[in-house]
């Protein structure tokens, strides 16, 4: 009779899952040794846990369903939280299994007991679970995965004390039963079909599943028959894009500019997406960004379809058959001279092969990357959906594994990246084929942003330094390099565009260090405060104007 650790591992490969994300410790130990008798499960180790967690997350994305992770105690949980926290605002499935001390060993409080399911639900509330016997370990994981799997995904924790792992009498489970998700009911599409024909502006906010091609699709039906905008959440899941899917506009990151986006919207229709809020408070500034005038309606819940949702709708409509508006292909020209943020943007533009993977996590050093990358072959994008950084490169390290025949590109800034570093040893380790470029303008670039923005009082020498990264100077071609990773340091477009290229030609991991000047400092910055205020007092047309040329 297999121990529980073996069974484990059997119920999880039987279940479909395929990959652990791993960062073991010595209550693990039976969980890692039964990897030699399950085949069907590919461990990879990552350095840290934010690693692992980040991965796996990036992994699900693309994968359509959840890998595990493997953490060591409520320590090596807490280390993971940040991109768990990203997972769970994403509703992403991922199946956390965290080792904990022996069930008889608890009571005597050693070094590293913690309280773990405190610490889950801050980032798996819908289900945290101690397996307490050996013989019920394989159901409570399955439980586990039902939960992590279904509408709307979500962490689920398992903790496996090192006993019930080690102890004989584990005895596998059947995978949960797939569960069909409700679509909208037939009053609540007739009130929207109503409401849409009454006249006046909508806009239909997609996010979470909708933004994918077949919701996509739909949407532009109703779009084009109706006369209505197509909007997306600030930072998507996954977002399915560029030549040949129909375009979506997505809701600016900075609030200001949000309300510009939503000033005249008399209807807004959320398809998996919530009302849009402003990121965080601002002195004198609304929170909730929807007109007051607006009327907010749900055409699909979270743990709803929102495809068949979005077809009822359009049947409904009589949009059915809609010609939808499609991006039309196009590249932006060969960028050339001293390097920028925007030219390395117009380098992918040029450049960005097709099936890319794109993570995008460049905060203020990928502004005009959308508007860059509109035309080019159609990819994936995947975006900083809980807004913790150090989540660009463990996605991309989660999304290779995913998608082995798809290039991964991960543009991420240069603080988020030393978050998150130890990624570039497991990139290595699996022989990824990622290319990671890191803006390198020495500065966390959004939060001189943001201190402009909060009405700090006096910003002194001393507030300038916590957000200024110049001493000592950063050099991510050598740490690239330090753990066996092809790297480059380029500061002319010239050399950034030679770089590209030879690392889409060549399988990965690549790394890309683009020195550039930050895409919002000196004069920019000082003006962008007074600009935001003035926004409302202006006409709309200056004020849809103003906003397209700080955030394409």
């Amino acid at each position: 009779m297999p121990n529980g650790a073996q069974a484990l591992l059997k119920s999880l490969a039987d279940a479909g899952v395929e990959v652990c994300f791993s960062n073991p410790g010595t209550s693990e130990m039976h969980f890692v040794a039964a990897l030699d008798g399950e085949p069907r499960l590919r461990a990879v180790l990552c350095l840290f846990e934010g690693v692992a967690t980040g991965a796996a997350d990036g992994y699900a994305r693309m994968a359509g369903k959840p890998a595990a992770t493997l953490l060591h105690l409520g320590c090596g949980l807490g280390n993971g939280l940040a991109n768990l926290h990203n997972a769970r605002k994403g509703k992403v499935p991922v199946l956390n299994i965290v080792g904990d001390h022996a069930t008889y060993h608890v009571p005597y409080d050693a070094q590293l007991q913690s309280d773990i399911e405190t610490v889950a639900r801050n980032v798996s509330p819908g289900f945290v679970r101690t397996s307490k016997h050996t013989v019920d370990l394989c159901r409570d994981a399955m439980d586990a995965l039902a939960a992590a799997r279904g509408l709307p995904g979500q962490v689920a924790t398992l903790i496996l004390p090192a006993d019930v792992s080690w102890s004989d009498g584990g005895v596998p489970c059947p995978p949960p039963a797939a569960r069909v998700a409700p679509t909208a009911d037939d009053a609540s599409v007739r009130a929207i079909a109503d409401a849409i024909r009454s006249g006046g502006r909508t806009a239909l906010l997609l996010g979470g599943n909708a933004l994918r091609a077949p919701c996509l699709m739909a949407a532009a039906r109703i779009a084009a028959h109706s006369g209505i905008v197509l909007l997306a959440e600030t930072f998507p899941t996954r977002l399915e894009r560029g030549a040949g899917l129909p375009p979506v506009e997505r809701i600016a990151y900075l609030a200001e500019l949000a309300s510009v986006q939503l000033a005249d919207v008399k209807h807004l229709v959320l398809v998996d997406a919530k009302a849009p809020v402003s990121f965080f408070g601002y002195p004198g500034k609304k929170s909730y960004l929807a007109p007051d005038s607006c009327s907010v309606h749900t055409l699909a819940a979270p743990e709803q379809d929102a495809a068949a949702s979005l077809e009822k709708l359009a049947v409904v409509l009589g949009a059915a058959q809609a010609q939808p508006v499609m991006q039309q292909a196009g590249r932006p020209r060969r960028p050339r001279g001293k390097l920028t943020a925007a030219k390395v943007c117009k380098a992918l533009g040029h450049l960005l092969p097709d099936n890319a993977i794109v993570v995008d996590e460049a905060i203020t050093s990928g502004l005009m990357l959308g508007m860059m990358t509109a035309g080019a072959p159609r990819h994936d994008l995947l975006t900083l959906t809980g807004g913790a950084i150090g989540q660009g490169l463990p996605n991309a390290v989660g999304a290779a594994i995913a998608c082995p025949g798809r290039p991964v590109l991960a543009l991420v800034g240069d603080g988020s990246a030393m978050y998150t570093i130890q990624a570039l040893w497991t990139m290595m380790r699996e022989r990824l084929d990622v290319t990671a470029i890191i803006f390198n303008n020495a500065s966390y670039s959004v939060l001189n942003v943001e201190l402009e923005r909060v009405g700090a009082d006096t910003i002194g020498p001393r507030a300038r330094a916590q957000l200024d990264l110049h001493d000592p100077p950063l050099d991510f071609a050598r740490l690239a390099q330090g753990m066996g990773v092809h790297a480059v340091r380029t500061d002319t477009a010239e050399d950034f565009c030679k770089a590209l290229e030879y690392a889409l030609a060549h399988p990965g991991p690549h790394l890309i260090e683009a020195l550039v000047p930050e895409a919002l400092g000196g004069a920019k910055r000082r003006i962008l405060p007074w600009m935001l205020r003035a926004l409302p007092t202006l006409p709309r047309s200056v004020a849809q104007a103003l906003k397209r040329k700080i955030a394409p």
